[in-house]
């Protein structure tokens, strides 16, 4: 191996001694033939010879020089990169290519298991959708081929699995008309305070008031409405006089303003619920206003408060 380097290192500087020393081996080869064909009987067959051996020896003598060249390059280039590793200021340099090297591969191979990954997952993908499909046909076939003891529909089969028919649909239509006349009428409720609603209250307009005393308020509302609007449903026919003179009064306090609103006032407070309608009470009623669950409508000497 050193001696090929030397020869390699000499071709190099030197590149005319080594064509030279070519150009001799193929004179001696050329007349050694000739001597030799002279002794067998001419010099016609040995012509023959020659000439196939010198285009032979021209074609070996170009890929030689390609071979030297390429040869020559490399080394050339393996002096560079030892001449660029001896410079101090280059191997820091180098040492970051070397650690951007070792980064780059190992990247690269998690790439690469990755999408082995996503290949596995592919295939399981697909064999999924053939046995969906193959589930679809099975299902397809049976619909089309039941068997004749079995009981006949007028529904056809794709009705049956993935909808109902016209006459089911029309035929359970009447039964939620009735259901729905004896279903209660909506009655709007305000949702309770989120914990964190109640954390972004201002402290002025929070004060001492807890989470549990603003929502217990809440609660309390809730009840009024839902009590108060149970007797404005009832037929008035069925009506008590007490709750009679509660619905009169729950009329006169509708406004144009309130038209299709669930309110209440301060009254229906007192009438359905315990709660105590003070400073306290007031309080809450602007945290309530704060966070957009109460609103108030005033008109005639009165406050209406209404659920948002």
């Amino acid at each position: 191996m050193t001696f090929l380097i030397h020869v390699e290192f000499v071709v190099y500087h030197n590149p005319h001694i080594f064509l030279n020393c070519a150009i001799t081996n193929l004179v001696i080869s050329y007349s050694v033939c000739v001597q030799d064909y002279r002794g067998r009987g001419g010099l016609g067959p040995a012509i023959g010879f020659i000439e196939r051996r010198r285009n032979m020896a021209s074609l070996n003598m170009e890929d030689l020089c390609s071979y030297i060249n390429t040869r020559i390059s490399t080394i050339k280039k393996t002096l560079q990169l030892r001449n660029i590793d001896q410079e101090p200021s280059l191997k820091s340099v180098l040492c970051k290519i070397g650690h951007e090297m070792s980064l780059l591969n190992e990247l690269l191979n998690r790439m690469e298991i990755e999408v082995q990954h996503q290949e596995k997952l592919k295939n399981t993908l697909k064999e999924i959708q053939e046995s969906a499909e193959r589930d679809y046909n099975e299902v397809l076939h049976l619909c089309e081929n039941i068997p004749p003891h079995l009981p006949k529909t007028n529904q056809s089969c794709t009705t049956g699995l993935f909808g109902k028919s016209e006459e089911q649909s029309n035929s359970t239509e009447p039964e939620r008309a009735k259901k729905s006349v004896k279903e209660p009428k909506f009655i709007k409720e305000a949702p309770i305070i989120t914990a964190e609603e109640f954390e972004n209250v201002p402290a002025y307009m929070r004060g001492r008031l807890t989470y549990d005393q603003i929502n217990g308020v809440i609660e309390d509302m809730n009840r009024a409405v839902i009590s108060k609007y149970k007797i404005l449903h009832q037929p008035v026919k069925s009506m008590n006089s007490a709750a009679r003179s509660l619905y009169n009064r729950f009329l006169e306090e509708e406004t144009k303003d309130t038209k299709g609103e669930f309110f209440i006032v301060e009254a229906d407070i007192k009438e359905f619920t315990q709660l105590k309608v003070d400073k306290r009470f007031y309080s809450i009623l602007n945290i309530l206003r704060h966070c957009q669950r109460v609103r108030e409508v005033r008109g005639s000497r009165l406050v209406r408060y209404v659920i948002c």
